[in-house]
């Protein structure tokens, strides 16, 4: 049977029964008498054992049956619920997810989970399980045994690179795999695969990668990867060399030998050789099984809503956002023709064609949209290990999951709240002793909220933890250098709770593994603002914090305002104008050799961006007056000096390419009506 055709409807749906399985679990804890939440995980985990083993994936199907096994034994009634079990539970699921991901990757969908099946083994059998940790803790005594006895080489080699690492040897090289763990929280992978990849090859030559060296770029890796290492060096120098790099969470260096490796091998092209034929019974089951389900679901009256949805690929998307915005850039040249032409039927015809492409632009603006849930999914399951690992009792509350957001921000929003997530956990919410010590309950509460304003979307994460204590974040920013006492005593509860964004800046007086108060925030607030939002703070000590992210609804096609610079158009985006003004020259006034103007009462810095792109500067108009855009990032004013206004435009974003990347303050740039490029001012980067 040829499977290949339905492999990406196999993984796409593998992944939904698999985040069923996480949800009903979490239920299942919160209620565990409650049966029918059991036969929901039985459902999925039923389906994925059936559709594993149709596609070919025996090890799959054979975890899931014995997940399987004891989830039955759980819904009659042989074994009760506990936290202990479902430890073991989730330990399944979680192995599932990686050997699914593993086939997405173009892997076998293989892996070594003998100790978890007997784990399962023994709790469906009704022996008792002591502690959630006893597989972890076996896992990682059985990777130290194997580490110290050298064992055969994890990675497949072609005869050219065992040539390679034999002729090596001759010359006095040792070879090593070495296997490089980065942090969960990592939000620069590829920046840190560099940096190990520099470490390495000084010390030797590197001759392989899992994944490859495109993977590692893109960031399509989970934590781990592994390289092939031909070094003179002692393999303790390595590996402590590797462990400085910051985010990299473990270090594993293991000597390998050509003759390990041809007999890895021999003895897969022996066991190659042995074909095994399954019976006719065994291949029809599952398909029997998954033909009676959906003959079933089509006799239910709600099965009809199920062809009202089709799966389409994103880059397909992709492509149709790329050709309707050449169609934005065309619509723009020809209302720019037809207000020089004043023809009535061009423009009557332009004007309906407006219409209609703005009701497209809304519709595939739409088709991109993803609720935010995709990223929420993975948070009740790490708050739930989290709170274990720390001893403490958490709630987490999700509220507007299905708030929408454009796909390319969904990607790239991750990372931050996970960070952000861990430092509530760690630092915001106290013990349960220190809680009932100062008259809360002892569970604490971190409520995750998403929810669209305007052109934006707004998530916000709150706990009723400490928050921010005022004088110790005071007292470090003072000596960090980065306020002055003058300005210490001026400073209000929202701005001081907002220096812990200040890169490297952290109270946090020992630094644990799940996080540290402050630290990598920075680049939480950098990341964000690179999509075009900002985040704030606003804490209250002893009652909690409430972090709030605003993004933007979608990066593609945005509006802003065209303005003039010495005959040159540049264009800045309207969600960071306050408001334009013409001032008069006269009101503009010097402080500290900045020029500042007096706008509304806020005292507010001038940027001539002629001085910024390094064009020529007449000293303003000849009539005494200057055209400011007033912008803003967070709480932080400016004026931005243009020559002139020219009017608001949507425009298609594009981007500068890796060439011209890292130009300062310029976002991207556009195609105007006319043909002419406008460069895009990215506002963020010029508040300081």
């Amino acid at each position: 049977m040829e499977t290949n055709q339905y492999l990406e409807m196999f993984l796409d749906e593998s992944k939904e029964h698999l985040q069923s399985c996480n949800e009903h679990l979490l239920e299942l804890e919160n209620n565990p008498q409650d049966l029918a939440i059991v036969n929901e995980v039985f459902r999925s985990a039923h389906t994925l054992k059936g559709m594993s083993a149709t596609m070919g994936y025996e090890d799959i199907a054979d975890l899931t049956h014995k997940m399987e096994n004891v989830l039955d034994a759980i819904r009659n009634s042989k074994i009760e619920v506990s936290t202990e079990i479902l430890d073991v539970v989730f330990k399944a699921v979680d192995y599932l997810e990686e050997m699914v991901l593993d086939i997405e990757a173009g892997g076998t969908g293989k892996k070594d989970v003998s100790e978890l099946v007997s784990t399962l083994n023994r709790i469906e059998a009704g022996e008792p399980v002591s502690t959630a940790a006893s597989v972890a803790e076996t896992a990682a005594a059985v990777e130290e045994l194997e580490k110290n006895n050298a064992p055969a080489p994890s990675m497949e080699y072609d005869e050219f690179e065992l040539t390679v690492i034999g002729q090596s040897s001759e010359q006095g090289f040792q070879a090593y795999e070495v296997t490089v763990e980065l942090r969960e929280d990592c939000l620069l992978k590829a920046a840190r695969v560099f940096m190990v990849f520099e470490i390495l090859e000084k010390s030797g030559e590197v001759i392989k990668s899992i994944p490859n060296v495109e993977q590692l770029e893109n960031e399509d890796f989970d934590e781990k990867f592994t390289v092939v290492l031909l070094t003179k060096e002692d393999v303790s120098v390595i590996s402590a060399k590797v462990m400085k790099v910051s985010e990299v969470e473990h270090v594993q260096v293991m000597p390998i030998s050509v003759d390990a490796l041809k007999e890895v091998k021999r003895a897969k092209e022996q066991e190659a050789t042995k074909v095994v034929v399954p019976d006719q019974e065994t291949i029809q089951k599952p398909a029997k099984e998954e033909a009676a389900k959906q003959q079933q679901s089509k006799r239910s009256p709600a099965a009809s809503h199920s062809n009202k949805t089709i799966r389409v690929n994103i880059d397909r998307l992709d492509v149709l956002m790329n050709l309707f915005e050449e169609l934005v850039i065309d619509r723009g040249r020809l209302q720019s023709i037809a207000s020089e032409l004043h023809n009535p039927d061009l423009n009557e015809t332009v004007e309906r064609m407006t219409r209609v492409s703005g009701d497209l632009q809304n519709i595939i603006l739409n088709m991109r949209m993803i609720p935010v849930e995709t990223v929420f999914n993975r948070f009740p399951k790490m708050v739930r290990q989290l709170a274990r690992d720390l001893d403490k009792k958490i709630q987490l509350e999700i509220i507007g999951a299905e708030t929408e957001l454009d796909r390319t921000v969904i990607d790239e929003i991750g990372d931050p709240l996970v960070h952000l997530i861990r430092n509530a956990l760690d630092h915001g919410i106290e013990s349960p002793a220190e809680r009932i010590a100062k008259g809360k309950p002892e569970e604490g509460t971190v409520t995750l909220r998403a929810y669209h304003s305007g052109n934006h979307v707004f998530i916000e994460l709150e706990d009723d933890g400490a928050g921010v204590n005022r004088e110790r974040v005071l007292g470090k920013a003072l000596e960090r250098g980065i306020i002055t006492e003058e300005s210490a005593a001026t400073l209000t509860d929202k701005q001081v709770a907002e220096l812990i964004l200040a890169s490297g800046f952290s109270t946090a007086e020992k630094i644990t593994d799940v996080s540290g108060r402050g630290v990598g925030l920075d680049v939480v607030k950098s990341t964000i603002e690179s999509l075009g939002g900002y985040i704030s703070i606003d804490s209250k000590e002893g009652q909690g914090s409430l972090f709030q992210v605003q993004l933007p609804l979608t990066l593609s096609i945005i509006s802003v305002m065209l303005v003039e610079l010495d005959k040159d158009i540049y264009a800045i985006p309207l969600s960071s104008i306050i408001e334009t003004a013409i001032i008069q020259t006269s009101d503009i006034m010097n402080a500290h050799n900045q020029k500042v103007i007096d706008f509304r009462g806020n005292i507010v810095p001038l940027v001539n961006l002629k001085d910024i792109f390094e064009m020529e500067d007449e000293d303003g108009r000849s009539d005494g007056f200057q055209s400011v855009v007033i912008v803003r990032k967070g709480e932080k004013l400016a004026g931005l000096v243009v020559d002139s206004f020219i009017g608001q435009q949507e425009i298609v974003l594009k981007s500068l390419g890796n060439y011209l990347q890292s130009v300062f303050a310029i976002s991207g740039a556009t195609i105007l009506g006319n043909g002419q490029v406008a460069l895009i001012v990215d506002c963020n980067a010029l508040i300081k």
